[in-house]
């Protein structure tokens, strides 16, 4: 079923979308009275506007994931998921920011403002690529699509979407994060760990009295570094994804207020970011291993485990991708890798989806600054993802 021409979308619909998705600031800050929640709503009016029917769930209190399935029309078929997330992370300080960061200003070919990479341009283009796709129809199959909450926390919304069985029936996802016109079948593992370390409180004139677990946290530290040059030559760096890294990154002991108190327990906060290969459970076995010595009984806790993403490029979801990018931009497709976790990693490994990762925006462009996504992209991955949408829903991939 070769030969498609480029299917028709509404460029200027999906821009203007977009920018009024990023003039919701849909930070997660009670404190501020923001959530997710307008732009959820946002989402699925327009939704029904299309004479969708969403529906919309609570992932955590005020934090809702909203679901629409299309029906092609064209018979039984495969069930493809578009995803994308409505949080976006904090400002920050506005001194940094030559843009209202919640402007939505179109200013030099680029969107400006926070979240129009990461990741509200994503989002509408897999909002408008399914009413292209609908409007071009009819198609074999239907089109789940999903903007849910949390993604910039604890991916409630994606975990929240697996545990109400909405992932039993998909058969590929695309994740609509911005990787700069890469196809990304393989992401980066996190294992987030907390080791505490519990020693004896005694008087700092008096050391012999008690058992210093600071002193403990030094041999951790060093432990921990030969564990990553451990890691890094068992497991070859990644062609996509790099070397593992095993980082402290908070160490929390003491108080600035009694610096003659040696304290009874000291903490290490550990940022471990794997490739596929790398056993977690192991990576955590080896830190409790380093943790407790000379009288220092430690706990170490798992506060994050996300595995590593290693999706293969013949999968149906991928190679449907690919040919979609070469037949709307010409190009061959390029393949890279994700450095961090998103929804994809929680969809592929609790929801048993094969995802990709491809979507309009810079790859570092995130969380920073005068964050911005070219015009053109957003339009462009719209065309990409309506063609990657038809080519896996009728098999030509």
């Amino acid at each position: 079923m070769g030969g498609f021409v480029v299917i028709k979308v509404d460029a200027d619909g999906v821009v203007e979308f977009t920018q009024a998705l990023v003039r919701i600031p849909s930070t997660n800050d009670p404190a501020r009275g923001r959530d997710e929640r307008p732009a959820a709503e946002l989402v699925a009016a327009k939704m029904r506007e299309w004479g969708w029917e969403p529906v919309v769930y609570e992932a955590a209190p005020g934090r809702p994931n909203v679901v629409a399935v299309v029906e092609g029309g064209g018979g039984d078929g495969p069930t493809l998921m578009f995803e994308g997330h409505t949080d976006v992370v904090t400002e920050g300080d506005l001194s940094t920011w030559t843009v209202d960061p919640f402007g939505g200003e179109i200013r030099d070919g680029r969107l400006w403002g926070r979240g129009s990479a990461d990741m509200k341009s994503g989002l509408a283009a897999t909002l408008y690529a399914t009413r292209a796709l609908q409007l071009a129809g009819p198609f074999p199959g239907r089109i789940k699509v999903c903007a849910l909450a949390d993604e910039e926390g604890l991916m409630l919304g994606a975990h929240h979407f697996v545990s109400e069985g909405l992932a039993a029936d998909v058969d590929g996802a695309i994740v609509a994060e911005p990787e700069a016109g890469e196809i990304c079948a393989v992401a980066k593992g996190a294992l987030r760990l907390r080791a505490d370390l519990t020693g004896k409180m005694a008087h700092g004139a008096m050391p012999q009295h008690g058992r210093n677990p600071i002193q403990a946290v030094g041999e951790l530290l060093a432990g921990l570094r030969a564990l990553q040059d451990e890691l890094q030559t068992l497991h070859p760096a990644h062609e996509h994804l790099g070397e593992v890294y095993v980082t402290p990154t908070v160490l929390r002991a003491g108080s600035e207020e009694q610096v003659n108190v040696i304290p009874a327990v000291a903490s290490v906060f550990i940022d471990v970011r794997t490739i596929p290969g790398v056993d977690h459970q192991v990576v955590a076995e080896r830190v409790a291993a380093l943790a407790g010595r000379d009288g220092i009984t430690a706990e170490v806790v798992t506060l994050v485990d996300r595995p590593p993403v290693d999706v293969p490029v013949s999968d149906p979801v991928v190679a449907a991708l690919a040919a979609a990018h070469r037949t709307v931009t010409g190009r061959e497709p390029v393949y890279g890798g994700v450095p961090g976790s998103t929804d994809g990693t929680v969809l592929t490994h609790w929801g048993g989806i094969p995802s990709v990762v491809y979507g309009p925006g810079g790859k570092w462009i995130a969380h920073q600054s005068d964050e911005f996504v070219e015009v053109a992209e957003i339009v462009r991955c719209t065309e990409v993802f309506a063609e990657a949408a038809r080519r896996f829903l009728t098999g030509d991939h």
